[in-house]
């Protein structure tokens, strides 16, 4: 059935207790129930913010408040009974979708995507918490880009996902997640160096062989890919391997 958006907040739905953070995400799912007639249903929605209880869905069709519905994730397949608790709008009446909660609250339902933002966020706590305890500068500087490499790694992983879904090229995606690698790698290369400098990294530091190595024939690459011709490398197998 549709419902008409209501015209003040008398609407008999009890405002919503969240009990938790929710996460915008974009998760395409199928919700399947039966209608007052007893006739099986079925509408295409998204879910644009969850948490581990539930979320607000975006769909044209909506089941009446207080009913049983099961949501199915369509990137896992996975699937969820849920019970709609109603509308919910802003301040200025705006719809913002159908609030529903998960009969069984599950930190995997909703995906990869919920996930990783959710780990985000308690990292984001971890960081204030480093900060309060007046941890080492560099320290909280390797912490604070790991955190940042997380978050472009999430924002990568829903815009593929929805661009797989939608059957778009996902070239663009992979070439930003590439750019990303390329920031990491020189800000980590300058803490190298810092590092050599404070002879905290030495001939003994484990694993500094390998490093050679792979920034030998990275110079080696870049050279060539800017143009140096005659420096093109000979890679050998084993360079391959690295």
């Amino acid at each position: 059935m549709l419902i008409e958006k209501p015209k003040t907040r008398s609407s008999g739905v009890k405002p919503e207790k969240r009990k938790a953070q929710r996460f915008p995400v974009v998760v395409p799912v199928e919700v399947r129930w039966r209608g007052p007639d007893g006739e099986n249903t079925k509408e295409h929605a998204q879910a644009k913010q969850v948490n581990a209880h539930g979320g607000l869905l975006e769909m044209k069709t909506y089941p009446d408040p207080g009913s049983r519905v099961e949501l199915i994730n369509f990137l896992s397949a996975e699937a969820a009974q849920a019970r709609v608790l109603g509308m919910r709008h802003t301040r200025e009446g705006a719809v913002l979708g159908l609030a529903v909660e998960l009969v069984v609250p599950s930190e995997t339902f909703w995906g990869v995507n919920f996930q990783l933002k959710r780990a985000n966020a308690e990292l984001f706590q971890l960081e204030r918490a480093l900060r309060s305890s007046g941890v080492d500068p560099r320290v909280l500087g390797e912490y604070r880009d790991a955190v940042e490499c997380l978050r472009v790694i999430a924002s990568a992983v829903q815009e593929l996902q929805a661009r797989q879904l939608e059957g778009l090229e996902t070239g663009e995606v992979l070439r930003a997640l590439a750019v990303e690698r390329v920031r990491r790698a020189a800000y980590l290369l300058n803490e190298l160096a810092i590092d050599l400098d404070a002879c905290q990294v030495n001939g003994e530091t484990k694993g500094l062989d390998g490093l050679y190595r792979a920034v030998q024939h990275l110079h080696q690459r870049l050279m060539f890919s800017f143009g140096h011709r005659e420096s093109r490398p000979r890679l050998s197998a084993r360079t391959l391997e690295l």
